[in-house]
């Protein structure tokens, strides 16, 4: 009696469809498509412009990161240089 049965979401499809009708249901899905679509573009943007501000700061060389192993065995020390 954990789980409901594919009977038990039939039912609560049926009522759904009465209460809103097909056409809702249309429309509903259509936005969230439009939604889903209008996301991704969105973040597919920020990346875009993150890699355009990357390309512009071409001549600032990233830090390199070395690692320096402590004297306990558990401790990582981190020290950014710069490339010369």
């Amino acid at each position: 009696m954990g789980s409901f049965s594919i009977w038990h979401w039939l039912i609560v499809l049926l009522v759904v469809v009465l209460i809103f009708g097909t056409k809702k249901l249309k429309n509903i899905g259509s936005d969230l498509g439009g939604a889903v679509k209008g996301f991704k573009d969105g973040v597919k943007g920020a990346n875009d412009n993150a890699d355009e501000a990357a390309a512009q700061a071409g001549s600032a060389a990233p830090a390199q990161v070395t690692a320096r192993h402590g004297t306990d065995g558990h401790t990582v020390d981190v020290e950014a240089k710069t490339k010369s």
